[in-house]
């Protein structure tokens, strides 16, 4: 996966997590700060999205997801959703929504559903139970 799919999902899934929390458009600050991107990175960003249809942007209003966009975003989601729970209970790492976001994308769906069986699994470590 190049550098520019990892940061178009880390939009996507930004988005769709925003979107879950208000209504859109999302405005394309709201993202920059969700994501620690300047406002003109955010707005560059939602503008390539809008223009290969997995967003529709506005200036001054913000971002939506389309159809398509939403389909993508729902699937990054699962797999961080599976990641944030490992970073919190496994790993027991304070930021793990952070870590989650950038690397869902990095995540085959395969690997998170095989994580998440080892997650529900009654004999699945926390991290006070692995700590040395």
């Amino acid at each position: 996966m190049t550098d520019t799919a990892t940061r178009i999902d880390q939009y996507l899934l930004a988005l769709y997590v925003e979107q879950q929390r208000r209504s859109p458009p999302i405005p394309s600050g709201r993202l920059a700060d969700r994501l620690d991107k300047s406002p003109a990175a955010t707005t560059e960003m939602c503008q390539r999205l809008d223009s290969k249809g997995l967003i529709t942007y506005e200036p001054y209003e913000g971002a939506t997801l389309t159809a398509e966009g939403r389909s993508r975003a729902a699937d990054l989601h699962e797999r961080y959703v599976t990641l944030s729970w490992f970073f919190r209970d496994v790993l027991d790492l304070d930021d793990h929504e952070t870590g989650a976001m950038r690397l869902a994308g990095s995540v085959s769906p395969d690997t998170a559903a095989r994580l998440a069986f080892l997650l529900l699994a009654d004999d699945a470590p926390t991290a006070s139970e692995s700590s040395p």
